[in-house]
């Protein structure tokens, strides 16, 4: 069974963290202090289990008068199966109905696609950011393109 929760990050993030160990540091090779920034305590998590196993996860911050996703990934055995797509979208429904008019995310340059298919804008210049290739989206309130795709 899927199921896909929201944690407070003052709570036990554990399975949160795992997978973006295993995606952000140990795949991808992204510094671990840049992965996790201290600012976890702030954020809402989602976490999205595969028989009680965690398989995919995101963060919802707000900053500076802008709610920003990020951290979102996904065990490279787990994709495919639009788990991505549920994280993604939950956190979305949370930001909308935490008031938010438009959400952003600061995207690896090969998920832009992705994002894309969300609904999704692109501005600003390609960055780099731990080594990678960034680009920033935005999504604005009533602009998603489809529901959830999860199995």
């Amino acid at each position: 069974m899927i199921t896909g929760v929201y944690i407070n990050g003052d709570k036990d993030i554990k399975d949160a963290l795992f997978v973006r160990d295993e995606v952000f540091v140990n795949e991808q090779n992204i510094d671990y202090n840049i992965v996790f920034d201290g600012i976890d305590e702030e954020a809402i998590h989602v976490v999205v289990y595969e028989d009680k196993s965690p398989v995919g996860t995101g963060r919802l911050i707000f900053k500076d008068g802008i709610y920003l996703i990020g951290r979102i990934a996904v065990l490279k055995n787990k994709r495919g199966n639009n788990y991505g797509d549920l994280v993604v979208k939950m956190l979305i429904q949370k930001a909308f109905d935490s008031g938010a008019d438009y959400i952003e995310v600061h995207s690896q340059l090969k998920a832009v696609p992705f994002y894309k298919k969300i609904g999704f804008v692109e501005y600003g210049e390609v960055y780099s950011e731990a080594d990678i290739s960034h680009l920033n989206m935005k999504l604005e309130k009533g602009k998603m393109k489809k529901k959830c795709n999860c199995k």
